[in-house]
């Protein structure tokens, strides 16, 4: 998938969608959603799981994931959800250390 493509996705794709703009099978995707080790944030909504595109931009570009969904992200996807909000700790953020 490139990155004209990419731009044409949803505010939130799904799984299998997810996993070939990261160009890993839909398999390993699942198994990484499964275990923790994907690296963006997951939306679950019941059984559906949902991942936020401008999250897999931001991997594609290089940056490093917290796994967690900020307000920044919600307005970026257009998401019209309550997040709740932590406060970030200097030593979690790498852009702050």
């Amino acid at each position: 998938m490139n990155r004209s493509e990419l731009g044409q996705l949803p505010a939130m794709v799904d799984v299998p969608t997810a996993a070939r703009v990261l160009g890993i099978g839909r398999a390993l995707a699942y198994d990484l959603v499964r275990s923790g080790g994907w690296p963006t944030p997951v939306v679950r909504m019941g059984k559906l799981i949902r991942i936020p595109t401008a999250c897999l931009q931001r991997v594609l570009d290089g940056e490093n994931s917290t796994g967690q969904l900020t307000r920044a992200d919600a307005e970026l996807d257009g998401l019209s959800m309550a997040i709740s909000m932590s406060p970030l700790v200097a030593s979690e953020s790498p852009h702050l250390a």
